[in-house]
């Protein structure tokens, strides 16, 4: 992405919590810590099921009442209805607030001008109301803009940005193995670990309890990862849960199929570092492993 662009995501939903208990409901449930968040700082967290498997993910950004959870538009509503489980009787709301905001995303080195002229070397910074922060999961891509949908315009034209295509965003986040589109496909398919959420930074091993936090912990401190998701490479389309196999061994499976693939791989027996370097078998069709290390 050039300096002066910017990619509207469309796909992106936006949960409000706020009320007495947020900060405490949200610490019991999520793998980040919720401590972290204020106006000069947002994470990336996830939530697990009880046994530490893939549920959700989004961002917590501090907003006047509270938090804001910037997730996939095709989970909010579940989310909402999940979290809501957990209310109970804290003194907390929950609100859909997807119609009245949209999430954008500008170049590291646009956000670099911002820190520079408003004099804020900050990682999440207010600018002209809206909040705007560097991607926890890596700076490549770049800094996410949350802006009221009404001055969102206004915003694009004061820092004199030119909306595009969002494809070069998409093939950028797959070549850092971070799954955008199809994440919905994840949930209780792999655990949290499996889903690197840790190199992703968002687990703190610190934080205390949350859900799926006992397993998570045992399987970092026993270190029994022994699978991970994977970007995949293929000329033609493929199809979700399809096995993938090395000579004749199951080595995976995919788990999202379309239009940027990622599968589920094994780490060892045979080592990763030859499932990368080869040819692999799905169904018919020849794909390859990227490797975020290096096609990023």
């Amino acid at each position: 992405m050039e300096k002066e662009q910017i990619v509207i995501l469309e796909n992106r939903g936006l949960i409000s919590i706020s009320g007495e208990d947020k900060s405490e409901f949200l610490q019991n449930i999520l793998s980040n810590d919720v401590n972290k968040v204020n106006y000069s700082n947002s994470i990336f967290s996830a939530i697990f099921t009880p046994q530490g498997k893939y549920l959700y993910e989004f961002f917590v950004i501090q907003s006047k009442n509270g938090y804001f959870l910037d997730c996939d538009s095709d989970v909010t509503e579940e989310l909402i209805d999940y979290l809501s489980k957990y209310k109970l009787k804290s003194k907390v709301e929950i609100k859909n607030f997807s119609s009245e905001y949209v999430i954008g995303v500008i170049s590291l080195e646009k956000f670099k001008d911002i820190q520079t002229n408003e004099k804020n070397n900050s990682d999440t910074i207010i600018y002209r109301e809206s909040t705007i922060f560097v991607d926890c999961r890596t700076k490549k891509l770049g800094a996410r803009i949350l802006s009221n949908l009404e001055k969102l315009h206004l915003t694009i034209k004061k820092l004199d940005l030119k909306i595009i295509s969002i494809k070069n965003y998409l093939n950028r986040a797959h070549l850092c193995g971070i799954p955008i589109q199809g994440v919905s496909n994840l949930q209780n398919q792999l655990f949290g670990l499996e889903a690197n959420f840790e190199e992703l930074c968002a687990i703190d091993f610190k934080k205390g309890c949350y859900v799926g936090q006992e397993n998570t912990a045992r399987m970092k401190l026993k270190n029994k990862i022994r699978r991970k998701l994977f970007p995949i490479k293929c000329e033609k389309e493929l199809t979700i849960f399809s096995e993938i196999f090395f000579k004749n061994k199951n080595i995976g499976k995919i788990l999202i199929a379309k239009p940027y693939p990622f599968a589920l791989i094994k780490l060892f027996d045979p080592d990763l570092s030859d499932l990368i370097e080869s040819d692999l078998i799905c169904g018919n069709l020849n794909i390859k492993i990227l490797n975020p290390l290096v096609d990023c």
